[in-house]
């Protein structure tokens, strides 16, 4: 048993979101959102902007999601 607290402690301290969307849960019977998005004005390219669109298109990708996986990619490969 005492494994399961060390494990439970372990998650909560991974993944404190998660442990206060069960609070909320707990105290309002409604899940909360775990991602919450923002709406952006950026200024690109515009050839850029009708390939990188023809290319969403094309492969039925959202278009917010190729930008969200670009900036991952920027921010987090350099580390």
């Amino acid at each position: 048993m005492e494994w399961l607290l060390k494990n439970a402690l372990r998650g909560i301290r991974k993944y404190p979101e998660l442990f206060s969307a069960l609070e909320e849960f707990e105290r309002t019977k409604k899940i909360p959102k775990f991602t919450y998005r923002k709406r952006v004005d950026v200024t690109i390219d515009e050839n850029l902007l009708r390939e990188a669109r023809t290319y969403c298109e094309k492969n039925s990708i959202s278009f917010s999601r190729v930008v969200e996986r670009g900036l991952k990619k920027e921010l987090f490969s350099r580390e």
